[in-house]
């Protein structure tokens, strides 16, 4: 299995320095990769895969002492035994160890429901504390909390109880953001709503009145950022585990509040009962299937990283397997953990400019300072009175009292990202970030200024400082410890405080720095009183990928291959497969659906073919559709036999609690052996689902055979308006014979499919 679409695409992508205001940089032609770090590192995927065979739904956060560690779903890790919430760290977020498991069969909350199987963990780090929020297989969520990214964990309870969330999904798949304001908030569902909801102050419990903010067939894994003052909504819809035939896709919704409405890139309300664009990550036919249920990470340059799993379709599934409970299951699927870049185009996220999963050595996170410490050998080695200091959590830092500065021995020059973790001690009025120093008379300082309530930045430059500031929440724990992270490019400034380094800022500055600004110089800590300052460095800020990877382009339409549908009376040029009822009138087919199938076993369905062409090629249909009723589809089909297809339709599927509401989705399936299952499976069926349905909607199918592996691979793409067109993931099926090409309108009676033409083209670029 091979990339479809990407292939010698990435040389189209473009990268430039992160968009700043007052940046005067100029776009710079390179590849879709992101410069490396320092030391030219790269990585592979799965990049847990010398740790533990499977990982999924991964949480990944910084901690205190300067490692990174990652959460994962209740799974048979070694590849035998469940592990209840296993736990990864990392020095570098590639190479991976096994640090121990949250919970364990012996020693969990009594409350848990027997037979329990905790999934989906979110991890933040809240008033000097880790929380741990997870997901409970027999529905709710549960909290712990703990001093230190591995434990030892304080259960506090179930937060969200099953069923009775007043959020008409599946009460799981949760996550905690925490707003400009200091707010909390809670995200959560599944199976086909994501909902949020006010938490306390502490973030222990829900308070809010619950807000339903998505609809979607199988969405969930609600995941949060706050990035220009826009709130990004990170979801995933489809099958999230069915092995090969998993459809998973990561998806993202936009707002100017936490609370919705999220909307598309293309205008579609997330609430609204269709198929979404806005597509982050989908399998590409490069050997991964399935890729889900984020979260984001950002490295010390300042790249953000979807961190995500999916699986190998090479082996995509665990033979019977032992839960915690003496239970067996059978046919886990295998997810592994993935890094791979996140992108921010225009306004949007999206994987490596749109190239999707990565296969092969690829450019690794930024994870070394050029200039920086985390203070863990207990020595200070810079130039100030800061002392060394440690506790169980941070290990070492530094610590310093009254109007003092300490300065690192090396220095930095031009576009850096400078940060530090920072707290204020007893008495203590301010500490500072010192972003640039060259002298006495020319530096760049970034404050946690408790006096004024504010995050201050100050520009100094040969006796004049410029000022910007903005508010702190009234809530900000001034005693615990706070990340302040600096970007710099050309003269354009941009400062923000987090507790987490998890996209959400609790303060930000922005700001363009004066003329004479230092552009090299020491970096350090700086204090009005007393704080404690660790985990302070610099490395060369990201360059930021500014265009995506071109959507595949069509050649010339191949009429022998083709019908415009014109005539009257049944239609010509085609084979007919249990006498489909389809008529030929004004220019168009007319065709009623059925009560019929072609699924699995059940093979009744009508079905018209025609020859495909040899070599690549795509097809495209315009089709309106009205259908009302759950599982009416009708669209495009790629197939080999009843059992061996490829079909992308408009298909209306009940929305799960949605008292009788029904979503119109673009639904792209697929039907083949399953491989890697006990016993084997002769065939399984799965969709994954592309952009908006509308009552006109037009569909394409771009077909390639991956000789090397012997496959059909598939992509989809569809459009409401036959000119922009939203690209989907792609599907995989092993070849036994050449595909032909056909039309289908079944399941359930009483709607009518009418397809104003078939096309058939040559591909141009793929």
């Amino acid at each position: 299995m091979r990339q479809l679409v990407i292939g010698a695409l990435l040389l189209a992508s473009t990268v430039v320095p992160a968009t700043l205001p007052a940046q005067a940089s100029t776009t710079q032609a390179s590849t879709a990769q992101a410069a490396p770090g320092p030391t030219h590192a790269t990585y592979s995927n799965p990049v847990s895969g010398d740790a533990v065979q499977t990982f999924p739904d991964p949480a990944m956060i910084r901690g205190k002492d300067g490692l990174w560690y990652a959460y994962g779903t209740t799974n048979p890790i070694d590849g035998k035994n469940e592990h209840i919430l296993p736990m990864l760290k990392s020095a570098d977020m590639v190479h991976w160890t096994y640090a121990g498991d949250v919970y364990t069969g012996d020693d969990h909350p009594s409350w848990w429901p027997n037979g329990t199987r905790p999934w989906a963990p979110d991890i933040r780090y809240v008033n000097g504390a880790y929380h741990l929020t997870y997901s409970l297989s027999t529905s709710g969520v549960g909290l712990a909390t703990s001093p230190h990214p591995t434990g030892p964990w304080t259960d506090r309870g179930r937060i969200v109880p099953a069923g009775g969330s007043g959020c008409p999904a599946n009460d799981i798949d949760q996550a905690v953001y925490t707003d400009v304001n200091g707010d909390n908030y809670l995200y959560w569902g599944s199976y086909d709503t994501i909902c949020v909801a006010r938490m306390n102050a502490e973030a222990t419990a829900v308070t809010g009145e619950v807000t339903r903010i998505a609809h979607g067939r199988r969405m969930e894994g609600g995941f949060v950022v706050r990035r220009d003052g826009k709130y990004y909504l990170f979801y995933s819809d489809a099958g999230c585990c069915d092995g090969a035939f998993s459809g998973y896709t990561v998806k993202v919704g936009r707002s100017d509040s936490p609370l919705g409405p999220f909307t598309t890139p293309t205008g579609v309300n997330l609430m609204d009962l269709t198929s979404k664009d806005g597509i982050v990550l989908a399998a590409n036919g490069n050997g991964w299937v399935g890729p889900g249920h984020n979260a984001v990470q950002t490295d010390l340059s300042g790249q953000d990283w979807l961190v995500y799993h999916a699986i190998p379709s090479s082996a995509p599934e665990f033979g019977p397997v032992t839960t915690t409970w003496g239970t067996t299951i059978g046919n886990l699927a295998r997810r592994p953990l993935m890094i791979d870049r996140l992108d921010w185009i225009d306004g949007w996220p999206v994987v490596r400019a749109g190239a999707g999963p990565s296969t092969g050595e690829q450019p690794a996170p930024v994870t070394t300072w050029s200039v920086g410490s985390t203070f863990n050998d207990g020595t200070a080695g810079w130039t100030g009175p800061w002392k060394p200091a440690s506790d169980p959590d941070s290990h070492g830092y530094l610590t310093g009292k009254g109007s003092t500065s300490e300065l690192s021995d090396g220095r930095i020059q031009g576009d850096v990202r400078v940060e530090a973790d920072l707290r204020l001690r007893e008495g203590g009025a301010a500490a500072g970030l010192v972003v640039t120093r060259e002298n006495g008379s020319k530096d760049v300082t970034a404050w946690i200024d408790r006096e004024r309530g504010e995050l201050v930045v100050t520009a100094k430059v040969r006796g004049r400082t410029t000022t910007a500031s903005s508010p702190l929440p009234a809530s900000f724990g001034y005693g615990s410890w706070h990340n302040v992270a600096a970007e710099r490019r050309g003269n354009a400034l941009a400062v923000s405080v987090s507790a987490d380094r998890l996209g959400d800022p609790l303060a930000q500055v922005v700001m363009t720095l004066p003329e004479g600004a230092p552009t090299s110089g020491a970096i350090g800590v700086v204090t009005r009183g007393a704080a404690d300052a660790d985990n302070v460095g610099a490395a060369p800020l990201y360059q930021q990928v500014t265009e995506r990877v071109p959507d595949p382009v069509l050649g010339e339409r191949l009429p022998a291959y083709s019908d415009e549908f014109d005539g009257t009376g049944t239609p010509t040029g085609w084979t007919k497969v249990r006498n489909p009822s389809a008529t030929l009138s004004g220019g168009s087919l007319a065709w009623p659906t059925q009560n019929a199938e072609l699924f699995q076993g059940t093979n009744t369905a009508s079905i018209l073919l025609r020859d495909a062409p040899q070599g690549d090629f795509a097809v495209e249909t315009k089709l309106t559709f009205n259908g009302t009723k759950g599982n009416q589809q009708a669209g495009l089909l790629l197939y080999e036999n009843d059992d061996r297809w490829l079909k992308l339709t408009h298909t209306v599927l009940p929305l799960a609690n949605g008292g009788g509401a029904v979503l119109h989705q673009t639904e792209f399936g697929k039907e083949g052996p399953r491989p890697g299952t006990t016993p084997p499976t002769a065939v399984a069926n799965a969709p994954m689902f592309g952009g908006p349905a509308a009552e006109t909607t037009w569909l394409r199918l771009l077909y390639h055979y991956d000789e090397e592996n012997g496959e059909h691979d598939v992509r989809m793409a569809s459009s409401t308006d036959g000119t922009h067109w939203i690209w989907g993931g792609t599907w995989s099926l092993p070849r036994t014979g050449p595909v032909r090409i056909g039309l289908i309108s079944m399941n359930t009676a009483g709607a009518t499919a009418t397809f104003d033409y078939l096309r058939t083209y040559e591909v141009t670029s793929r």
